[in-house]
């Protein structure tokens, strides 16, 4: 029997190294590894299997004979490939951000009930939810039991959602600057150490607005029709890696704080509880589940409340990702 094919293609961004690092963590561990990306990753030597590999540019025949296709490189990188990778027959499962609606797609998370926990065995294609976008969903899903009024999220972006160019101009900037050097910003086209922003600059390469669509687009895709759609904003903050929010939430006035403990710890969030120490990013560094802090209720009026969570922007994705493989492939 031909072991299980499984492609990669994006391999050498940030998620397609965790991912291929849990993957080979996993009852996946034997499986026939295909490595692909960009032309200017391709020729790449890395690993895979513990053998020696080369990262491949895509070609009509890189997803021939795939049980599973990943694709954890740039939303253009995904678009450009996702009508040859489903022609192949696989079970496609991105992980890129790519806007669901230009193929049919069922949204998931390991969390999310109904949509992602039962298959038909039809699906081609599955859109992994990104770290911000599961902590949205779940929290609206958590609270939706308690009479939820309203919900309005803060995100907080690391650099490292720019890939490994995002954390060497965090890097390299933060050294010029306590150097009283002039400061590069080819990245994000303006100073990100030290700083707090609401968008990048004109001339960078990332962008921080559509970053914030595509956070909004998983979240209706994924919950729409069954829970609140929260209000969501994006916050670069100058650090390197973790996804942390802050959420304002309104409730009805009588619901006290165990009950609201107890829905978000039902609904999966892991609660940190004030005698483990401050929540931070660095907490959930390497950690596979959401956090959250106590709830805090505003002093301003009855059922309002606020909560700060965090989750590893990387590891929390490519675990998922992992998860729904091995439903997908029993």
């Amino acid at each position: 029997m031909a072991p299980t094919r499984i492609v990669i293609a994006g391999v050498s961004s940030l998620l397609g190294a965790e991912l291929k690092s849990l993957l080979e963590e996993s009852r996946f561990a034997a499986a026939d590894f295909r490595l692909l990306d960009e032309e200017i990753a391709a020729g790449t030597i890395t690993e895979a299997g513990g053998e020696a590999a080369v990262i491949q540019p895509v070609e009509e025949d890189s997803f021939n004979r795939a049980n599973l296709i990943f694709f954890t490189g740039s939303p253009q990188f995904t678009t450009a490939n996702l009508k040859l990778a489903l022609a192949s027959g696989a079970k496609v499962i991105d992980l890129s951000g790519m806007k669901a609606e230009r193929e049919a797609s069922s949204p998931w998370f390991p969390q999310l009930p109904g949509k992602g926990l039962d298959f038909t065995g039809r699906e081609k294609m599955f859109s992994v939810l990104s770290a911000p976008a599961a902590c949205s969903s779940l929290l609206s899903i958590a609270l939706k039991p308690l009479s939820l009024k309203s919900l309005s999220i803060t995100h907080f972006r690391s650099v490292s959602e720019a890939g490994r160019h995002g954390i060497e101009e965090l890097e390299s900037q933060t050294a010029k600057l306590l150097s009283m050097q002039p400061a590069g910003s080819s990245v994000f086209g303006t100073q990100v150490a030290f700083n707090l922003l609401n968008s990048y600059g004109p001339d960078g390469k990332s962008d921080l607005s559509a970053a914030a669509e595509s956070i909004r687009a998983q979240i209706t895709q994924a919950i729409a029709g069954f829970s609140l759609i929260p209000a969501t904003i994006l916050i670069h903050v100058p650090i390197f890696y973790g996804a942390g929010f802050s959420a304002l939430v309104e409730l009805d006035a009588t619901t006290d704080s165990a009950k609201i403990f107890q829905a978000c710890r039902d609904a999966g969030f892991r609660i940190f509880k004030k005698e483990e120490g401050p929540l931070g990013t660095l907490t959930v560094a390497g950690e596979e589940l959401m956090f959250l802090s106590e709830p805090q209720p505003d002093p301003s009026r009855p059922g309002l409340w606020w909560f700060f969570g965090a989750a590893d922007n990387i590891r929390l994705p490519a675990f998922n990702a992992v998860k729904l493989a091995e439903k997908l492939l029993p």
